[in-house]
């Protein structure tokens, strides 16, 4: 029977085989992880429907197929499948290896067999202290299962030649979903500068007072106000139905920077909390995207989508790609102090921002696009103005 590559996620038309987990031959149960796939946003495991014996993989390793695809062949198990060699049985009684993808990355890039680690984790689960600990002398590590040798595969020495990345996982899926989106939205963007003195001062203070509170998690609660008031960018477009969908809830994708490509998790219900609970959530969620530990509950459903630069040190101006199906994206670039001049034409040194902001113009219009970001500078370069928002 065929194991096929499901949709696993919210939009998702292909995957990676990053690895397979088992081999041609091998006896496994129900739910056991087969293969490791990796989308544009998350790395996931495909379980055995049900128990039997692996007979064939029909696609590669490093592979991108699309869903709906065999990934392997498989035979129910039966009576006849019970009958097995001495070898047979010993594969059914190798234990199964329990671990997240991330932690058999950890595991593979480092060149360590994950079934010679014990886990330390519920019900014998290996987690990624396990292996690191395995790699710095053998901790952890269970006593091989007598099976036969296989010799090492013979490479040839590489040819001289230009060196190469392999164009394919995340970076590929990234990159196919950015083409994608060029392609079927017009999009524009505008550029905004915004004075972020009087927030700097502010932040001090609350730092000060005990409360150490992010100009990221400030901009997003400033964003969720101005979504409030320009609902149309906080919208997908619906083109078979001919309508423009508005959404109920303010769920804020933010770009994190990760080895494997860009990712973009989602804070749910930004309208609903604080600039504290903003903080917590968005530092636990960047950690996790740095990790490769994220949930597809944790990606999906975003509205709009915050890119924050400002912290790399770099970039004053950018041309943000949006995250289909959302139909506005904003970055926020390096903060910098340059001499402006006030409503006095005085000469001040003041810490400025520049901002960035694409929008679908099937949807928004340039002038409603430069609306929503004065109202957004207007927050931002008035902190104390977000208190009366906020009551």
């Amino acid at each position: 029977m065929e194991v096929k590559l499901h949709d696993i996620g919210e939009g998702m038309t292909e995957a990676n085989i990053n690895h397979f987990l088992v081999k041609v031959g091998d006896i496994v149960k129900a739910d056991q992880p087969l293969v490791e796939v990796q989308t544009d946003k998350m790395t996931a495991e495909i379980p055995a429907p049900f128990s039997g014996v692996i007979k064939e993989f029909t696609v590669s390793e490093g592979e991108t197929i699309p869903v709906g695809s065999t990934v392997l062949l498989m035979e129910k198990e039966s009576r006849d499948t019970s009958r097995r060699t001495v070898s047979q049985t010993t594969q059914v009684l190798k234990k199964r290896i329990l671990a997240s993808p991330y932690t058999r990355k950890i595991a593979r890039e480092n060149g360590v067999n994950i079934e010679e680690v014990v886990g330390s984790g519920a019900g014998g689960r290996i987690v990624d202290e396990d292996v690191l600990l395995y790699m710095k002398g053998d901790i952890g590590a269970s006593p091989k299962p007598e099976e036969e040798t296989v010799p090492a595969v013979q490479t040839k020495p590489a040819e001289t030649g230009p060196n190469t990345i392999p164009f394919r996982g995340r970076r590929k899926q990234i990159a196919s979903k950015m083409a994608h989106s060029l392609r079927t939205i017009p999009h524009c963007t505008h550029f905004e500068e915004i004075d972020v003195t009087n927030l700097l001062v502010w932040k001090d203070t609350m730092k000060r007072g005990g409360q150490s509170v992010s100009m990221g998690a400030f901009f997003i609660k400033a964003l969720s106000i101005c979504l409030k008031e320009f609902p149309i960018f906080n919208a997908r477009l619906n083109e078979e139905e001919e309508c423009i969908e508005l959404q109920p809830h303010h769920n804020i994708g933010i770009a994190v920077d990760t080895d494997d490509g860009l990712i973009v998790p989602v804070i749910k219900g930004v309208e609903g909390l604080t600039m504290v609970e903003i903080q917590a959530e968005m530092k636990a969620l960047t950690v996790k995207a740095q990790e490769g530990k994220l949930t597809m509950k944790e990606i999906k459903g975003g509205t709009f989508t915050v890119s924050n630069v400002g912290p790399l040190n770099g970039s004053i101006g950018a041309t943000p790609i949006i995250n289909e199906p959302e139909v506005a994206l904003i970055a926020f670039h390096k903060t910098k102090k340059r001499p402006m001049v006030n409503e006095h034409d005085d000469i001040v040194v003041r810490s400025m921002m520049n901002v960035s902001m694409s929008f679908d113009h099937r949807v928004v219009d340039g002038g409603t696009a430069v609306t929503f970001t004065n109202r957004l500078r207007d927050l931002i370069e008035e902190p104390q103005s977000m208190l009366l928002e906020l009551i």
